[in-house]
């Protein structure tokens, strides 16, 4: 059994590291006062490393000279998505190609803000770059694998395999699916099926089936910033293929910590929207 001790709890229900605590120095998201996360602070890295004036560093290698998305050794960091959405890579909206059902579960998703993230589920593809605290990457060459590891949320991890095996037929649907990578220069490219429909795959409303299959491209730009991009295929929800992006930016400092997702929750808002504006008519089902 392992046990989990969380220290004091934020306004929107994640549990912070006590002050002071391996380097911790507070939440790297901010609040708005009413439960509702509003984005990360702006990082030093935006005006170069730990605040130093200057471009960013460059991306740290390893000894093949390919870039790696850990922090370097002895340096602690996590990455940071903030609240953004999926967008166009000018930053402009999406034409969504909806499937008519789904794009009436997309609306009545944004008037009833059910989202099961903020009831501590896990959230497979983009949404797990955009949780509280951020995320830390892992790359176990040994192992073939490449883990990535969620700091708030579920605090669940998952898993890249790196050994170029296939999809297997019969992989049970879950929150994560199953997903192959591999490098294409500095940019590591995710293959992933095999997702059940108990999560929203990213911040904004869109619904995916079983059918979904996703294409994620990682690439660490310089030592501060990661571009994500994702093409999402699912012929169960949407009339054609379509794909989206955002940036990741590196705190510097921060590591993983131990958390308790529900501990002495206070995010009535984030589970359940704001006030009367919505319907609660039926009960909450995770």
């Amino acid at each position: 059994m392992i046990l989990l001790i969380a220290g004091s709890t934020s306004a929107f229900g994640q549990a912070t590291p006590p002050a002071g605590e391996r380097g911790q120095r507070g939440p790297t998201f901010t609040t708005n006062g009413n439960g509702g996360i509003v984005d990360a602070p702006a990082q030093p890295g935006q005006r170069g490393q730990r605040g130093q004036a200057g471009p960013p560093r460059p991306a740290p290698r390893g000894p093949d000279g390919r870039v790696i998305l850990n922090q370097p050794p002895g340096e602690p960091g996590l990455w940071i998505g903030g609240i953004t959405n999926l967008t166009k890579a000018d930053g402009s909206p999406i034409n969504v190609p909806y499937q008519p059902w789904a794009q009436a579960v997309a609306q009545d998703r944004r008037q009833n803000a059910f989202e099961p993230h903020t009831r501590c589920k896990p959230s497979g593809g983009p949404r797990q770059f955009l949780t509280p605290y951020g995320v830390e990457f892992l790359e176990l060459p040994e192992l073939q694998r490449m883990f990535i590891f969620d700091i708030g949320g579920p605090h669940t991890f998952r898993i890249i395999y790196m050994d170029g095996r296939p999809h297997p037929k019969d992989f049970p649907n879950d929150y994560y699916g199953h997903n192959v990578g591999h490098w294409e220069g500095d940019t590591l490219v995710i293959d992933s099926v095999g997702y059940n429909e108990k999560f929203w795959f990213d911040r904004g409303t869109h619904p995916h089936t079983e059918k979904l299959h996703m294409i994620e491209r990682i690439t660490r730009v310089d030592m501060n910033n990661i571009r994500y991009e994702v093409t999402i295929d699912d012929p169960g929800a949407y009339t054609s293929q379509w794909s989206g992006q955002f940036n990741l930016r590196y705190v510097p400092g921060d590591e993983l910590f131990e958390y308790i997702c529900q501990d002495n929750n206070f995010a009535p808002q984030l589970m359940l929207g704001v006030l009367e504006s919505v319907d609660r008519s039926s009960p909450i089902v995770p």
